[in-house]
């Protein structure tokens, strides 16, 4: 059975009077250990919780974000699967906007940096293919809405 995790991609858009492409930045974070790899926040789902309670405790884990702190994007969810440490992994994301462009991000041990990066920086630093056609997957959304 895949191990069953639960994330947000966390957007801000620059505050520019038209909002245009390349107003939207997303938050990666880098892992401490392994490989050092840049992800969204996310975690394993715990015994009683929902996904969309795992993806947002995992966030506040993570960054130090609260759930009264974002704005989850309706009409946006998405599975990726892939094999990690040598078993298969099912991993649910949200796309969630800050709604203070200046707020503060805390990691926890599990992170040693953030960056809020634009969609081709973010697609870079992910370094995985699943990872960058899910931001840009999630960009093309935000542009598609009116928000």
């Amino acid at each position: 059975m895949a191990l069953r995790a639960c994330g947000l991609i966390i957007f801000r858009r620059r505050l520019i009077p038209k909002v245009d492409n390349a107003s939207i930045e997303f938050l990666l974070l880098q892992a401490s250990d392994g490989i050092h790899h840049w992800t969204p926040p996310k975690g394993h789902v715990e015994p009683g919780e929902n996904e969309l309670e795992t993806a947002l405790r995992e966030t506040q884990e993570e960054a130090g974000l609260k759930a009264s702190q974002l704005t989850i994007i309706e009409g946006f969810r998405r599975e990726l699967n892939y094999v990690a440490r040598k078993k298969p992994k099912t991993v649910i994301y949200w796309l969630a906007e800050v709604k203070d462009y200046d707020v503060e991000i805390r990691l926890s041990h599990e992170h040693q940096a953030y960056r809020w990066l634009g969609l081709e920086e973010a697609c870079q630093l992910a370094q995985f293919k699943d990872m960058e056609a899910l931001l840009q997957e999630g960009h093309q959304f935000l542009c598609s809405t009116v928000a």
